[in-house]
């Protein structure tokens, strides 16, 4: 076996034993059967809301242990049809496993990567907020592609996209939106972009063809479903119904149905304008519950207290990643020093490596120096 196949076999086996540790697997055939057990009582519906949550738990422990054995079952059919090429002399059998082992390589080392989205909320869907920070037009229209970048990420996943409120800038781009992804482990993923990321390019609104640097902040935080209880004493809130109107002064409601709530004792504001006024009410409540949630996700963990803290402004100082499109072409993270000239897929959506790069981060709260210490 070339030395090359050895590494991606080597890689690979390494994934399915880290996938292996994160799911017990010497245990999880037990789970699957006590999961079942409990799916085959008559009385397991009287009480849906842990009914569905058991259904859904037991999916993604059925989910993990069919991905763990069918990249083992691949792995061993592969490494067989090397060695009868070997001993047949047959080059294209050989060939073809090899280049079977290379894309199994990345899927596994994928499915290594998200066996890390365990944390308490990691599963949930998310809440994604961009604010367009210092700069002015330029920052609006940096939002605004900060925006499509996710967008077109979260797409990609086939997670699902709903415009929660958006405020157009005044000559281009956006000054905020919110968007509502749904998908397993969305927060998971998207926790990570928490921050203020950095463009410098050649301005387009500038007749002078100047350099400039824009702001713009990311704030995400989950979905707080029904199994997670946030109280909200309505003496600590203000409701505020106004007038709004979509991306280009298109769409204008014609009623003050945008809704925003004020938190007093955390100063967290929230606003929905998509839908009717009911329905923004409830979303806008829904919203805030989530943000307070997070807060109490923070306090809990120094790590993201400290690598994802985004309360600053949007400016010099704060930012997690930066995006130069001029003189050069660069996207770097400055928590992981994960870096691509490859800006155009970046912005296009193509932001796994950069998400992977902080995920593997020790979750422990070790830091860097203990993650890269392997």
């Amino acid at each position: 076996m070339r030395a090359e196949t050895q590494n991606n076999v080597d890689a690979i086996q390494k994934s399915l034993n880290l996938l292996a540790q994160r799911m017990d697997y010497e245990t999880a055939r037990y789970r699957l059967e006590e999961f079942d057990a409990r799916v085959e009582d008559p009385t397991l519906w009287d009480d849906p809301d842990a009914a569905q949550k058991l259904m859904r738990d037991r999916q993604v422990l059925v989910d993990t242990l069919t991905m763990h054995d069918t990249i083992k079952q691949e792995l061993a059919d592969n490494i067989e049809l090397i060695e009868m090429g070997e001993m047949e002399g047959d080059a294209d059998i050989i060939t073809e496993a090899e280049e079977a082992l290379k894309s199994l390589r990345e899927k596994a080392a994928q499915k290594e990567l998200e066996a890390l989205l365990d944390g308490e909320a990691d599963a949930n869907d998310t809440f994604l907020e961009v604010n367009a920070g210092a700069g002015g037009t330029e920052s609006c229209d940096w939002a605004n592609m900060l925006s499509r970048m996710y967008v077109r990420w979260a797409e990609k996943k086939g997670y699902k996209v709903e415009l929660q409120s958006m405020q157009s800038g005044d000559e281009a781009g956006i000054k905020s939106v919110t968007y509502k992804i749904m998908g397993h482990n969305a927060y998971g993923w998207l926790k990570s972009e928490s921050g203020v990321h950095r463009l410098v390019r050649i301005s387009p609104f500038d007749s002078a063809a100047k350099r400039h640097t824009s702001f713009t902040s990311v704030k995400v935080y989950p979905v707080v479903d029904d199994n997670i209880e946030i109280e909200v004493n309505p003496s600590d809130i203000r409701l505020d119904t106004y007038r709004s109107s979509g991306a280009g002064g298109q769409h204008v409601n014609t009623t003050d149905s945008a809704v925003r709530i004020t938190h007093f004792p955390t100063g967290i504001v929230v606003t929905s304008s998509e839908k009717s006024q009911h329905q923004n009410r409830d979303i806008a409540m829904k919203a805030l519950k989530s943000r307070l949630y997070q807060m109490e996700l923070d306090k809990r963990s120094a790590l993201v207290n400290e690598a994802h803290e985004n309360a600053g402004d949007a400016g010099w100082g704060n930012q997690i990643r930066s995006y130069v499109l001029q003189p050069y072409q660069m996207v770097k993270d400055l928590r992981t020093g994960f870096e691509t000239s490859d800006t155009k897929g970046v912005l296009d959506g193509d932001l796994d490596g950069l998400m992977g790069a902080t995920l593997a981060l020790d979750m422990s709260g070790k830091g860097r120096d203990a993650a890269n210490a392997d």
